[in-house]
């Protein structure tokens, strides 16, 4: 019994360490690999590790699985800490990748981007904002006219935001949040605009000819638009910028095939040789079994951890009569049941056992009774020669 408690002590600590471990694979950006060519680790998260080029204040990286949607991509992002310098970065992949399936990675390294690239991106952005607008409402003796919605026009002046900056990050990562309530409320003071009494709002005004006081009084209401959302865009480029300056990808990069498991138990239990709880007969002992998982626990927490579990007691028992239980075939109770895995190594289980009763007092030759039982689980890994850890 001492060598039982042993070697469960012993699993437990052994699948202590190795959970704990966490692999780092290397990328070259000047041979463009990973992990020296090697397949990616699966089923478990791992770090990205590589050179950092001179002047880079910020890795992106974007990991894809093949064949699936780009927008279902996750991405990772590392940046220079504060003011240190350091000569490698380091992403975690947090989302472990599938066991033999193909990957496609997006690296993106930015700079820190110099004033004139941030004053010729704001000339950029406010020169294209205002050809829209100034191409989308127009001024007649009623008012002003619109080629589109409101909801429309605030969407392309967002796309245009978007599309101009897609070279460009915040250091802190902040995208851009869209054009204020006030764009929209000013967009929408169009509707209120009364051209007639365009003579009364425009200082220096001309009697003689109302339709140029219409068109200055229009033209003003447009300037204004344009200036509040120049000022909204100005006011987010004010911030810390980041150019992109390279992309390396990778296309169908394959990650490691995982061996074949087959998921031990070595625990303790008891068998219920009756249902009566105001005079229950049970006895107990050590057991060691298999699972077979309903699902992989990686990512199908619920169904990994649950699996269905089968083995035989190491002892016989005894039950209250004094009667031996033992069990057909092997000489043993076997039991079989489902199981639940708790704190990733401890499996409570729960089913039936298969006994056979031998004895003076014994009423029964075969039976099954109920069985209940903690055990710890370790994974016993099939062909150990090919296992790359």
């Amino acid at each position: 019994m001492k060598y039982i408690y042993s070697l469960i002590v012993s699993c437990f600590i052994w699948c202590a360490n190795v959970e704990a471990q966490i692999q780092t694979v290397t990328f070259d950006v000047v041979q463009n690999t990973i992990n020296a060519g090697v397949p990616l680790p699966s089923e478990e998260p791992f770090y990205i590790r590589g050179l950092l080029p001179e002047g880079i204040a910020m890795v992106k990286v974007k990991v894809l699985r093949q064949g699936k949607s780009p927008n279902s991509a996750n991405e990772y992002t590392w940046k220079t800490p504060f003011n240190y310098e350091v000569n490698n970065y380091e992403l975690f992949i947090s989302d472990p990748l599938r066991s033999g399936d193909n990957y496609s990675l997006e690296f993106s390294f930015y700079q820190r981007a110099d004033e004139d690239q941030v004053q010729a991106l704001k000339d950029a952005l406010r020169q294209n904002l205002r050809g829209y607008v100034r191409s989308n409402l127009g001024v007649t003796r009623r008012g002003i006219t619109v080629l589109s919605s409101d909801k429309e026009m605030i969407e392309n002046l967002n796309l245009i935001v978007r599309e101009g900056t897609s070279y460009y990050l915040h250091f802190i990562n902040k995208e851009w949040p869209g054009f204020s309530d006030i764009v929209v409320q000013k967009l929408k003071q169009k509707n209120d605009l009364k051209m007639k009494n365009a003579r009364f709002n425009i200082l220096g005004k001309n009697k003689d000819n109302v339709d140029d006081d219409r068109a200055v009084y229009g033209d003003q209401y447009i300037n204004e638009l344009t200036q509040l959302i120049e000022a909204e865009v100005d006011q987010f480029l004010s911030f810390d910028m980041l150019s992109l300056v390279d992309v390396r990808e990778m296309e169908n990069y394959p990650t490691e095939k995982k061996q074949l498991t087959l998921p031990l138990n070595v625990g303790y239990g008891g068998i219920a040789f009756n249902t009566d709880f105001n005079n229950l007969d049970s006895d107990t002992g050590p057991y060691v079994g298999l699972s077979l998982p309903l699902g992989n626990r990686t990512f199908r927490r619920f169904l990994g951890n649950a699996s269905i579990s089968t083995g035989i007691f190491l002892i016989n028992m005894e039950n209250s009569a004094g009667d031996t239980v033992s069990g057909p075939v092997v000489g043993r109770p076997i039991y079989a049941g489902l199981g639940y895995t708790i704190f990733r190594i401890i499996r409570f289980n729960a089913g039936a056992a298969l006994t056979s009763t031998s004895g003076v007092n014994s009423n029964a030759d075969i039976a099954i009774h109920p069985f209940v039982g903690f055990s710890l689980e370790f994974n016993l890994w099939l062909g150990f020669n090919n296992k790359n850890r």
